[in-house]
C-alpha cells in the first residue's frame, strides 16, 4: 500500500468511527430515547509531523510520521478513552510503529480558588503491533501518568503551569527493553524502559487581533517544558537520571467550518542529555485536521 493511500485509509477509518460513536449518542443504547447531544462527544484528529519526538527520544529518525487518533468523552463523567497511533511515512520504522490506548480520568479541584487545580489520571497501553504482545520480543510499555494544572496560581490569564508525573514499566517481564538490549544499537544495556519521569509545562493563550475574516480574535498557544528524566529508555537505552531536554513550541487553530480545525505548529528541542539524543537542536512543524462530534 502506497503512503497516500495509508493515509487516506487511517482517515476513512477514523471518521468513520466518529460516524459510529455519534450515531450512537442519537439514538439511544437500546435503541430508545436519544441521549442529549453533549453527553457523549469527542473528537477525531489526523496530525502530521516532520520529525516524530517523544519525550526527548527521536522515534523515525529524520523522517516524518502521520498521528491518527479519536478521544471520547464519556457522558461527562470526567472519564474518558484515547486511542492514537503513530506511524512512520517511510519505509524501515514498522517495528517502531505504535499505538496508544488510554483511559483517563479529568475533573479540577477548589473551583473558585487562587490554587484552583485541573487533573487529569492517565493508564496508557504502548502497543507495537509489528512485535506480538504475546511473545517475549514484546517490547509493548505500560504507564501510569498524573496531570496537574494551575489556571489561577500565577494571575495572568491564560498563563498555566503544569506538572505531570510519568511512572513506565515493560508490559512483559521478559521483553527486551527491560534491561538487555538497547534496540536503538542492539547491544546488550544496563539500561531499562522501568522507572519515572518528570515533566514541567508552562503554556499561555496569547490573545492577538484576528487573522481569519468573520473572528474576533486569534489565540497563540504558546508552549515550554523541561523534563527530568530519572533513567527511563523507552528503547531500553542506558539513560542518565538527569535533566534531559527542553521543548518550545506555538500552534494556533483556524477553523474551516463548524466542527472542523486545522492546526498548524513549529517546535523546537534543546538537547541537555546525549544519553536520551545526541542531536543537541531539533526543529519540526506539524500540521493537524480535527473533527469535533
Amino acid at each position: 500500500m502506497s503512503m497516500k493511500k495509508g493515509i487516506l485509509s487511517v482517515a476513512v477509518i477514523l471518521l468513520t468511527m466518529a460516524g459510529i460513536v455519534q450515531a450512537a449518542g442519537d439514538a439511544g443504547p437500546t435503541g430508545g430515547p436519544a441521549i442529549a447531544a453533549n453527553d457523549l462527544h469527542g473528537a477525531v484528529n489526523l496530525t502530521y509531523t516532520s520529525r516524530y519526538i517523544w519525550r526527548g527520544f527521536t522515534v523515525f529518525g529524520k523522517q516524518s510520521a502521520i498521528h491518527p487518533s479519536i478521544d471520547l468523552n464519556l457522558y461527562n463523567t470526567g472519564f474518558g478513552i484515547n486511542v492514537a497511533g503513530h506511524i512512520a511515512n517511510s519505509s524501515g520504522f514498522v517495528n517502531g510503529e505504535r499505538w496508544d490506548y488510554n483511559i483517563y480520568y479529568a475533573n479540577r479541584l477548589w473551583e473558585s480558588e487562587w490554587y484552583a487545580t485541573d487533573y487529569r489520571l492517565d493508564w496508557v497501553y504502548y502497543n507495537f503491533p509489528k512485535l506480538s504482545s504475546h511473545t517475549r520480543a514484546s517490547i509493548d510499555l505500560q504507564e501510569l501518568n498524573a496531570v496537574l494544572s494551575w489556571p489561577n496560581i500565577i494571575g495572568v490569564k491564560g498563563l498555566v503551569p503544569s506538572y505531570v508525573l510519568v511512572k513506565l514499566w515493560p508490559s512483559n517481564s521478559g521483553s527486551p527493553v527491560a534491561g538487555r538490549v538497547d534496540l536503538s544499537t542492539g547491544q546488550p544495556s544496563s539500561g531499562t524502559a522501568s522507572g519515572f519521569a518528570h515533566i514541567f509545562m508552562l503554556d499561555y493563550g496569547w490573545v492577538i487581533p484576528a487573522i481569519l475574516p468573520n473572528t474576533a480574535e486569534q489565540v497563540l498557544n504558546l508552549h515550554g517544558e523541561v523534563i527530568y528524566n530519572d533513567g527511563v529508555g523507552p528503547g531500553g537505552q542506558n539513560v542518565d537520571h538527569d535533566w534531559s531536554n527542553a521543548v518550545f513550541g506555538i500552534s494556533t487553530d483556524f477553523p474551516i467550518c463548524k466542527d472542523l480545525v486545522f492546526t498548524p505548529g513549529i517546535y523546537h528541542q534543546v538537547t541537555m542529555d546525549t544519553s536520551v539524543n545526541t542531536e543537541k537542536s531539533i526543529t519540526w512543524a506539524s500540521a493537524g485536521l480535527t473533527y469535533k462530534f
